[in-house]
Protein backbone atom coordinates (compact mmCIF):
# COMPACT_ATOMS: atom_id res chain seq x y z
CA UNK A 1 0.00 0.00 0.00
CA UNK A 2 1.15 3.60 -0.50
CA UNK A 3 2.97 5.17 2.42
CA UNK A 4 0.34 7.92 2.75
CA UNK A 5 -3.39 7.62 2.15
CA UNK A 6 -4.80 9.09 -1.03
CA UNK A 7 -6.26 12.58 -0.73
CA UNK A 8 -9.32 11.76 -2.80
CA UNK A 9 -11.93 9.05 -2.89
CA UNK A 10 -10.10 7.44 -5.81
CA UNK A 11 -7.76 4.72 -4.57
CA UNK A 12 -4.27 4.48 -6.09
CA UNK A 13 -4.40 2.60 -9.36
CA UNK A 14 -8.10 3.01 -9.98
CA UNK A 15 -9.07 4.59 -13.29
CA UNK A 16 -11.76 7.21 -12.88
CA UNK A 17 -13.92 7.83 -15.93
CA UNK A 18 -14.26 11.42 -17.10
CA UNK A 19 -15.77 13.07 -20.11
CA UNK A 20 -13.09 12.82 -22.74
CA UNK A 21 -10.95 15.94 -22.68
CA UNK A 22 -7.69 17.03 -24.20
CA UNK A 23 -5.71 14.05 -22.92
CA UNK A 24 -6.09 10.29 -22.78
CA UNK A 25 -4.55 9.83 -19.32
CA UNK A 26 -3.27 11.86 -16.40
CA UNK A 27 -0.98 10.50 -13.69
CA UNK A 28 -2.22 12.55 -10.77
CA UNK A 29 -0.50 13.68 -7.60
CA UNK A 30 2.72 11.69 -7.77
CA UNK A 31 6.28 12.77 -7.11
CA UNK A 32 7.80 12.83 -10.60
CA UNK A 33 11.52 12.38 -11.35
CA UNK A 34 12.11 14.80 -14.22
CA UNK A 35 15.47 15.29 -15.98
CA UNK A 36 16.33 18.38 -13.93
CA UNK A 37 14.20 18.11 -10.78
CA UNK A 38 12.00 15.89 -8.66
CA UNK A 39 8.63 17.53 -8.09
CA UNK A 40 5.07 16.70 -7.16
CA UNK A 41 3.07 17.31 -10.31
CA UNK A 42 0.70 15.75 -12.83
CA UNK A 43 1.75 14.14 -16.10
CA UNK A 44 -0.59 14.11 -19.10
CA UNK A 45 -0.53 11.53 -21.89
CA UNK A 46 -1.93 11.66 -25.42
CA UNK A 47 -1.54 8.99 -28.12
CA UNK A 48 1.01 7.08 -26.06
CA UNK A 49 3.31 10.08 -25.61
CA UNK A 50 3.93 12.48 -22.75
CA UNK A 51 1.95 15.54 -23.79
CA UNK A 52 2.23 17.91 -20.80
CA UNK A 53 3.82 18.12 -17.36
CA UNK A 54 1.96 20.15 -14.77
CA UNK A 55 -1.05 22.39 -15.19
CA UNK A 56 -4.71 21.46 -14.96
CA UNK A 57 -6.67 19.80 -17.73
CA UNK A 58 -9.24 17.12 -18.41
CA UNK A 59 -8.29 13.57 -19.29
CA UNK A 60 -10.29 10.51 -20.22
CA UNK A 61 -8.64 8.48 -17.45
CA UNK A 62 -6.98 9.33 -14.16
CA UNK A 63 -4.34 7.23 -12.46
CA UNK A 64 -4.10 8.40 -8.86
CA UNK A 65 -0.44 8.32 -7.81
CA UNK A 66 -0.81 10.13 -4.50
CA UNK A 67 2.00 9.09 -2.16
CA UNK A 68 3.89 7.35 -4.96
CA UNK A 69 6.97 8.22 -7.02
CA UNK A 70 6.93 8.19 -10.82
CA UNK A 71 10.19 7.17 -12.48
CA UNK A 72 10.97 7.09 -16.20
CA UNK A 73 10.33 3.59 -17.47
CA UNK A 74 13.08 1.20 -16.31
CA UNK A 75 15.00 -0.50 -19.13
CA UNK A 76 16.79 -3.79 -18.42
CA UNK A 77 19.59 -4.05 -20.98
CA UNK A 78 20.51 -7.68 -20.35
CA UNK A 79 17.99 -10.52 -20.12
CA UNK A 80 17.97 -14.12 -21.34
CA UNK A 81 14.40 -15.25 -21.99
CA UNK A 82 15.51 -18.65 -23.42
CA UNK A 83 13.14 -18.74 -26.40
CA UNK A 84 13.58 -20.55 -28.71
CA UNK A 85 15.19 -23.74 -27.47
CA UNK A 86 14.93 -23.74 -23.68
CA UNK A 87 11.33 -22.80 -22.94
CA UNK A 88 11.30 -25.16 -19.98
CA UNK A 89 13.28 -22.44 -18.17
CA UNK A 90 11.63 -19.29 -19.57
CA UNK A 91 9.97 -17.88 -22.66
CA UNK A 92 9.26 -14.43 -24.05
CA UNK A 93 5.84 -14.27 -22.42
CA UNK A 94 6.82 -15.42 -18.93
CA UNK A 95 10.05 -13.44 -18.87
CA UNK A 96 8.36 -10.22 -19.96
CA UNK A 97 5.53 -10.84 -17.49
CA UNK A 98 8.14 -10.99 -14.73
CA UNK A 99 9.65 -7.78 -16.10
CA UNK A 100 6.50 -5.66 -15.90
CA UNK A 101 5.58 -7.08 -12.49
CA UNK A 102 8.96 -5.76 -11.38
CA UNK A 103 8.37 -2.32 -12.89
CA UNK A 104 10.45 -2.83 -16.05
CA UNK A 105 9.10 -1.28 -19.26
CA UNK A 106 11.70 -2.45 -21.80
CA UNK A 107 14.32 -5.19 -22.22
CA UNK A 108 17.28 -6.10 -24.42
CA UNK A 109 17.17 -9.88 -24.90
CA UNK A 110 20.34 -11.90 -25.46
CA UNK A 111 21.17 -14.14 -28.45
CA UNK A 112 22.34 -17.39 -26.81
CA UNK A 113 19.18 -19.31 -27.64
CA UNK A 114 18.83 -22.54 -29.66
CA UNK A 115 19.39 -21.77 -32.46
CA UNK A 116 21.43 -18.64 -31.69
CA UNK A 117 20.10 -15.26 -32.81
CA UNK A 118 22.83 -14.80 -35.40
CA UNK A 119 21.04 -14.29 -38.75
CA UNK A 120 18.36 -11.99 -40.13
CA UNK A 121 15.91 -14.89 -40.15
CA UNK A 122 16.60 -15.61 -36.49
CA UNK A 123 15.94 -11.96 -35.56
CA UNK A 124 12.71 -11.93 -37.59
CA UNK A 125 11.67 -15.20 -35.94
CA UNK A 126 12.11 -13.75 -32.45
CA UNK A 127 10.24 -10.57 -33.35
CA UNK A 128 7.37 -12.68 -34.70
CA UNK A 129 7.32 -14.78 -31.54
CA UNK A 130 7.25 -11.64 -29.40
CA UNK A 131 4.26 -10.04 -31.14
CA UNK A 132 1.18 -10.01 -28.90
CA UNK A 133 3.05 -12.14 -26.33
CA UNK A 134 5.65 -9.87 -24.74
CA UNK A 135 4.33 -7.56 -22.04
CA UNK A 136 7.11 -5.00 -22.30
CA UNK A 137 8.85 -3.28 -25.18
CA UNK A 138 11.85 -5.24 -26.42
CA UNK A 139 14.89 -5.53 -28.66
CA UNK A 140 17.06 -8.52 -29.52
CA UNK A 141 20.84 -8.71 -29.64
CA UNK A 142 22.52 -10.43 -32.58
CA UNK A 143 25.24 -12.86 -31.49
CA UNK A 144 28.64 -12.57 -33.16
CA UNK A 145 30.01 -15.86 -34.56
CA UNK A 146 32.98 -16.95 -36.65
CA UNK A 147 30.54 -17.24 -39.56
CA UNK A 148 28.93 -13.79 -39.36
CA UNK A 149 31.86 -11.69 -38.08
CA UNK A 150 32.18 -9.73 -41.30
CA UNK A 151 28.41 -9.22 -41.64
CA UNK A 152 27.86 -7.71 -38.18
CA UNK A 153 27.67 -4.22 -39.66
CA UNK A 154 24.61 -5.25 -41.65
CA UNK A 155 23.07 -7.35 -38.90
CA UNK A 156 23.20 -4.49 -36.39
CA UNK A 157 21.03 -2.38 -38.75
CA UNK A 158 18.08 -4.75 -38.55
CA UNK A 159 15.01 -3.13 -36.95
CA UNK A 160 14.33 -4.40 -33.45
CA UNK A 161 17.97 -5.20 -32.72
CA UNK A 162 19.92 -3.83 -29.75
CA UNK A 163 23.24 -4.34 -31.54
CA UNK A 164 25.94 -7.02 -31.53
CA UNK A 165 26.76 -9.24 -28.54
CA UNK A 166 30.13 -10.98 -28.14
CA UNK A 167 30.92 -13.84 -25.76
CA UNK A 168 34.71 -13.80 -25.23
CA UNK A 169 34.38 -16.63 -22.72
CA UNK A 170 32.12 -19.67 -22.92
CA UNK A 171 28.91 -19.44 -20.94
CA UNK A 172 25.40 -20.78 -21.52
CA UNK A 173 24.99 -21.56 -25.23
CA UNK A 174 27.31 -22.03 -28.19
CA UNK A 175 28.28 -18.44 -29.11
CA UNK A 176 31.99 -17.77 -28.67
CA UNK A 177 34.51 -15.28 -30.10
CA UNK A 178 37.64 -16.14 -28.14
CA UNK A 179 40.50 -15.06 -30.45
CA UNK A 180 41.67 -11.48 -30.95
CA UNK A 181 41.76 -11.67 -34.74
CA UNK A 182 38.12 -12.72 -34.88
CA UNK A 183 37.07 -10.10 -32.31
CA UNK A 184 38.88 -7.46 -34.34
CA UNK A 185 36.90 -8.50 -37.43
CA UNK A 186 33.67 -8.10 -35.48
CA UNK A 187 34.70 -4.66 -34.22
CA UNK A 188 35.65 -3.52 -37.72
CA UNK A 189 32.23 -4.48 -39.08
CA UNK A 190 29.67 -1.85 -38.06
CA UNK A 191 29.26 1.32 -36.05
CA UNK A 192 27.07 0.64 -33.02
CA UNK A 193 28.34 -0.04 -29.52
CA UNK A 194 29.25 -3.74 -29.12
CA UNK A 195 28.22 -5.52 -25.90
CA UNK A 196 30.88 -7.91 -24.56
CA UNK A 197 30.86 -10.75 -22.03
CA UNK A 198 34.51 -10.37 -20.97
CA UNK A 199 36.02 -13.58 -19.63
CA UNK A 200 39.22 -14.98 -21.13
CA UNK A 201 38.52 -18.39 -22.69
CA UNK A 202 42.15 -19.54 -22.68
CA UNK A 203 42.48 -18.88 -18.95
CA UNK A 204 39.15 -20.61 -18.27
CA UNK A 205 40.45 -23.72 -20.00
CA UNK A 206 43.78 -23.54 -18.16
CA UNK A 207 42.04 -23.36 -14.77
CA UNK A 208 39.44 -26.12 -15.13
CA UNK A 209 41.15 -28.10 -12.38
CA UNK A 210 40.36 -25.32 -9.91
CA UNK A 211 36.75 -26.44 -9.91
CA UNK A 212 35.94 -28.60 -6.90
CA UNK A 213 33.30 -31.28 -7.37
CA UNK A 214 30.22 -30.47 -5.32
CA UNK A 215 31.54 -27.07 -4.17
CA UNK A 216 30.06 -24.07 -6.00
CA UNK A 217 32.23 -21.80 -3.84
CA UNK A 218 35.08 -22.86 -6.14
CA UNK A 219 33.32 -21.19 -9.09
CA UNK A 220 34.94 -17.75 -8.50
CA UNK A 221 38.28 -19.47 -7.91
CA UNK A 222 38.09 -21.03 -11.37
CA UNK A 223 36.70 -17.90 -13.07
CA UNK A 224 39.00 -15.61 -11.10
CA UNK A 225 39.64 -11.86 -11.23
CA UNK A 226 42.42 -12.26 -13.76
CA UNK A 227 40.06 -14.14 -16.13
CA UNK A 228 37.82 -11.08 -16.25
CA UNK A 229 40.57 -8.46 -16.25
CA UNK A 230 42.52 -10.15 -19.03
CA UNK A 231 39.48 -10.25 -21.33
CA UNK A 232 38.49 -6.66 -20.55
CA UNK A 233 42.06 -5.51 -21.26
CA UNK A 234 42.02 -7.29 -24.63
CA UNK A 235 38.61 -5.84 -25.52
CA UNK A 236 39.71 -2.31 -24.70
CA UNK A 237 42.92 -2.70 -26.70
CA UNK A 238 40.99 -3.82 -29.78
CA UNK A 239 38.34 -1.14 -29.28
CA UNK A 240 41.13 1.46 -29.28
CA UNK A 241 42.79 -0.14 -32.31
CA UNK A 242 39.59 -0.23 -34.36
CA UNK A 243 37.99 2.97 -33.05
CA UNK A 244 34.87 1.03 -32.05
CA UNK A 245 32.88 1.68 -28.88
CA UNK A 246 32.35 -1.29 -26.59
CA UNK A 247 30.14 -2.01 -23.60
CA UNK A 248 31.52 -4.38 -20.96
CA UNK A 249 28.67 -6.37 -19.43
CA UNK A 250 28.24 -7.48 -15.79
CA UNK A 251 31.57 -6.18 -14.45
CA UNK A 252 32.50 -7.96 -11.20
CA UNK A 253 35.92 -6.60 -10.20
CA UNK A 254 37.01 -3.14 -9.05
CA UNK A 255 40.18 -3.58 -11.14
CA UNK A 256 38.12 -3.73 -14.33
CA UNK A 257 36.25 -0.56 -13.41
CA UNK A 258 39.54 1.22 -12.70
CA UNK A 259 40.80 0.13 -16.12
CA UNK A 260 37.61 1.12 -17.94
CA UNK A 261 37.70 4.54 -16.25
CA UNK A 262 40.81 5.32 -18.31
CA UNK A 263 38.99 4.55 -21.56
CA UNK A 264 35.69 6.36 -21.22
CA UNK A 265 35.81 7.70 -24.77
CA UNK A 266 35.45 4.17 -26.16
CA UNK A 267 34.05 2.08 -23.31
CA UNK A 268 30.93 1.93 -21.16
CA UNK A 269 30.01 -0.75 -18.65
CA UNK A 270 27.31 -2.38 -16.55
CA UNK A 271 26.92 -3.98 -13.14
CA UNK A 272 24.15 -6.27 -11.90
CA UNK A 273 22.05 -6.06 -8.73
CA UNK A 274 23.33 -9.53 -7.79
CA UNK A 275 26.97 -8.43 -7.71
CA UNK A 276 26.01 -5.29 -5.76
CA UNK A 277 23.98 -7.30 -3.23
CA UNK A 278 25.45 -10.76 -2.68
CA UNK A 279 28.81 -11.68 -1.13
CA UNK A 280 30.34 -15.06 -1.94
CA UNK A 281 31.30 -15.87 1.65
CA UNK A 282 27.61 -15.99 2.57
CA UNK A 283 25.90 -16.68 -0.75
CA UNK A 284 27.47 -20.02 -1.66
CA UNK A 285 26.96 -21.41 1.84
CA UNK A 286 23.29 -20.37 1.87
CA UNK A 287 22.28 -20.81 -1.78
CA UNK A 288 24.69 -23.39 -3.17
CA UNK A 289 24.42 -23.60 -6.96
CA UNK A 290 21.59 -21.04 -6.97
CA UNK A 291 24.37 -18.47 -6.47
CA UNK A 292 26.31 -19.76 -9.50
CA UNK A 293 26.51 -17.36 -12.45
CA UNK A 294 29.02 -16.08 -15.01
CA UNK A 295 30.97 -13.98 -14.16
CA UNK A 296 30.74 -15.25 -10.60
CA UNK A 297 29.45 -13.79 -7.38
CA UNK A 298 32.70 -12.79 -5.71
CA UNK A 299 33.69 -11.72 -2.19
CA UNK A 300 32.25 -9.04 0.02
CA UNK A 301 35.38 -7.01 -0.68
CA UNK A 302 34.62 -7.17 -4.40
CA UNK A 303 31.03 -6.10 -3.76
CA UNK A 304 32.19 -3.14 -1.64
CA UNK A 305 34.69 -2.24 -4.36
CA UNK A 306 31.91 -2.10 -6.95
CA UNK A 307 29.97 0.26 -4.70
CA UNK A 308 33.03 2.50 -4.41
CA UNK A 309 33.09 2.84 -8.18
CA UNK A 310 29.33 3.50 -8.28
CA UNK A 311 30.04 6.46 -6.01
CA UNK A 312 32.68 7.62 -8.51
CA UNK A 313 30.19 7.76 -11.39
CA UNK A 314 31.12 4.32 -12.69
CA UNK A 315 29.55 2.16 -14.04
CA UNK A 316 27.04 3.54 -16.54
CA UNK A 317 24.02 1.27 -16.20
CA UNK A 318 22.46 -1.65 -14.34
CA UNK A 319 21.31 -4.81 -16.10
CA UNK A 320 19.80 -7.81 -14.39
CA UNK A 321 21.51 -10.54 -16.46
CA UNK A 322 18.26 -12.46 -15.93
CA UNK A 323 19.38 -16.00 -16.85
CA UNK A 324 16.94 -18.60 -15.45
CA UNK A 325 17.40 -22.34 -15.20
CA UNK A 326 15.03 -24.88 -13.68
CA UNK A 327 15.51 -25.97 -10.09
CA UNK A 328 16.10 -29.50 -11.37
CA UNK A 329 19.02 -28.33 -13.50
CA UNK A 330 20.42 -26.12 -10.74
CA UNK A 331 20.12 -29.07 -8.37
CA UNK A 332 22.84 -30.98 -10.20
CA UNK A 333 26.12 -31.15 -8.28
CA UNK A 334 28.66 -28.48 -9.20
CA UNK A 335 30.13 -28.12 -11.85
CA UNK A 336 27.43 -30.03 -13.76
CA UNK A 337 24.99 -27.33 -12.63
CA UNK A 338 24.36 -24.51 -15.15
CA UNK A 339 25.33 -20.90 -14.43
CA UNK A 340 22.71 -18.18 -14.21
CA UNK A 341 19.93 -16.84 -12.01
CA UNK A 342 16.66 -14.96 -12.58
CA UNK A 343 16.70 -11.22 -11.91
CA UNK A 344 14.49 -9.09 -14.14
CA UNK A 345 11.63 -8.97 -11.62
CA UNK A 346 13.84 -8.21 -8.63
CA UNK A 347 16.18 -5.68 -10.28
CA UNK A 348 14.22 -2.53 -9.45
CA UNK A 349 13.13 -3.69 -5.96
CA UNK A 350 16.72 -4.51 -4.98
CA UNK A 351 18.01 -1.19 -6.25
CA UNK A 352 15.22 0.73 -4.51
CA UNK A 353 16.30 -0.97 -1.30
CA UNK A 354 19.86 0.22 -1.91
CA UNK A 355 18.46 3.73 -2.38
CA UNK A 356 16.61 3.40 0.94
CA UNK A 357 19.92 2.47 2.59
CA UNK A 358 21.67 5.50 1.05
CA UNK A 359 24.02 3.50 -1.14
CA UNK A 360 23.00 5.61 -4.13
CA UNK A 361 20.55 8.40 -4.85
CA UNK A 362 17.25 7.97 -6.61
CA UNK A 363 18.46 10.22 -9.41
CA UNK A 364 21.56 8.06 -9.89
CA UNK A 365 19.34 4.99 -10.05
CA UNK A 366 17.20 6.65 -12.72
CA UNK A 367 20.30 7.50 -14.72
CA UNK A 368 21.53 3.89 -14.54
CA UNK A 369 18.18 2.32 -15.49
CA UNK A 370 16.53 4.82 -17.84
CA UNK A 371 18.57 7.78 -19.08
CA UNK A 372 21.79 5.75 -19.25
CA UNK A 373 20.45 3.01 -21.54
CA UNK A 374 18.90 5.67 -23.80
CA UNK A 375 22.16 7.61 -23.96
CA UNK A 376 24.45 4.64 -24.58
CA UNK A 377 22.35 2.79 -27.13
CA UNK A 378 20.47 5.59 -28.89
CA UNK A 379 16.95 4.56 -27.90
CA UNK A 380 14.25 6.65 -29.56
CA UNK A 381 11.78 8.46 -27.25
CA UNK A 382 12.74 6.47 -24.14
CA UNK A 383 14.58 7.10 -20.91
CA UNK A 384 13.15 10.32 -19.50
CA UNK A 385 9.93 11.98 -18.46
CA UNK A 386 9.74 14.81 -20.98
CA UNK A 387 7.16 16.05 -23.45
CA UNK A 388 7.32 14.09 -26.70
CA UNK A 389 8.82 10.97 -25.14
CA UNK A 390 6.95 7.68 -24.82
CA UNK A 391 4.66 7.60 -21.80
CA UNK A 392 6.67 4.88 -20.02
CA UNK A 393 6.58 5.02 -16.24
CA UNK A 394 7.76 2.81 -13.38
CA UNK A 395 5.61 3.84 -10.44
CA UNK A 396 7.02 2.95 -7.02
CA UNK A 397 6.34 3.29 -3.32
CA UNK A 398 9.69 4.28 -1.84
CA UNK A 399 8.60 3.69 1.77
CA UNK A 400 6.84 0.35 1.43
CA UNK A 401 8.56 -2.39 3.43
CA UNK A 402 7.78 -5.83 2.06
CA UNK A 403 9.17 -9.32 1.61
CA UNK A 404 9.83 -11.11 -1.69
CA UNK A 405 7.55 -14.12 -1.62
CA UNK A 406 7.51 -17.15 -3.88
CA UNK A 407 3.94 -16.40 -4.97
CA UNK A 408 5.02 -13.03 -6.41
CA UNK A 409 7.61 -14.50 -8.78
CA UNK A 410 6.50 -14.90 -12.40
CA UNK A 411 9.55 -16.45 -14.06
CA UNK A 412 8.92 -19.99 -15.31
CA UNK A 413 11.98 -21.21 -13.42
CA UNK A 414 10.03 -20.62 -10.21
CA UNK A 415 12.79 -19.39 -7.88
CA UNK A 416 14.93 -16.41 -6.94
CA UNK A 417 18.08 -16.08 -4.82
CA UNK A 418 16.27 -13.24 -3.05
CA UNK A 419 13.12 -15.10 -1.95
CA UNK A 420 12.42 -14.22 1.68
CA UNK A 421 14.43 -11.01 1.60
CA UNK A 422 12.75 -7.96 3.13
CA UNK A 423 13.17 -4.75 1.15
CA UNK A 424 12.21 -1.09 1.34
CA UNK A 425 10.82 0.23 -1.94
CA UNK A 426 8.31 -1.56 -4.14
CA UNK A 427 7.10 -1.36 -7.74
CA UNK A 428 3.40 -0.49 -7.73
CA UNK A 429 2.62 0.20 -11.39
CA UNK A 430 4.05 -0.17 -14.88
CA UNK A 431 2.81 2.07 -17.70
CA UNK A 432 4.09 1.54 -21.25
CA UNK A 433 3.25 4.03 -24.02
CA UNK A 434 0.27 5.16 -21.94
CA UNK A 435 -1.06 1.65 -21.32
CA UNK A 436 -1.47 0.63 -17.69
CA UNK A 437 0.20 -2.77 -17.98
CA UNK A 438 0.52 -3.60 -14.27
CA UNK A 439 -0.91 -2.22 -11.04
CA UNK A 440 -0.45 -3.75 -7.58
CA UNK A 441 0.54 -7.10 -9.05
CA UNK A 442 -2.38 -7.31 -11.48
CA UNK A 443 -1.67 -7.38 -15.21
CA UNK A 444 -3.67 -5.83 -18.02
CA UNK A 445 -5.90 -8.04 -20.16
CA UNK A 446 -3.38 -8.43 -22.98
CA UNK A 447 0.31 -8.04 -23.76
CA UNK A 448 1.09 -4.92 -25.79
CA UNK A 449 4.89 -4.89 -26.01
CA UNK A 450 6.43 -3.50 -29.20
CA UNK A 451 9.95 -3.51 -30.65
CA UNK A 452 12.19 -0.77 -29.30
CA UNK A 453 13.50 1.78 -31.76
CA UNK A 454 17.09 3.01 -32.04
CA UNK A 455 18.70 5.98 -33.76
CA UNK A 456 20.88 3.59 -35.77
CA UNK A 457 17.96 1.63 -37.24
CA UNK A 458 15.04 4.04 -37.01
CA UNK A 459 13.20 5.62 -39.88
CA UNK A 460 10.93 8.42 -38.67
CA UNK A 461 7.33 7.29 -38.60
CA UNK A 462 4.62 8.84 -40.72
CA UNK A 463 2.16 11.12 -38.89
CA UNK A 464 -0.39 9.25 -36.80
Amino acid sequence: MPSTPPSSSTTPGSVAAHARGSYDLVLKGGTVVLPDATVQTDVYVRDGLIAAIGGQADAARTLDCTGLTILPGVIDTQVHFREPGAEENEDLETGSRAAVLGGVTGVFEMPNTRPPTATPDAVAHKLARAKHRMWCDHAFYVGATVDNADQCGELEKLPGTAGIKVFMGSSTGSLLISEDDMLERVLRSGMRRVAIHAEDETRLKERLDYRVEGDPASHPVWRDDETALRATTRALHLARKTGRRVHILHVTTPAELALISAHRDIASCEVTPQHLTLAGEEAYARLGTLAQMNPPIRSGAHRDGLWHWVSQGMPDIIGSDHAPHSLAAKGKPYPASPSGMPGVQTMLPLMLDHVAHNRLSLRRLVDMTSAGPQRLFGLVRKGRIAVGYDADFSIVDLKSRWTIEQSWLASRCGWSPFTGQTLTGRPVGTVIRGHQVMWEGTLAEQALGEPLRFDATDRPQAPR
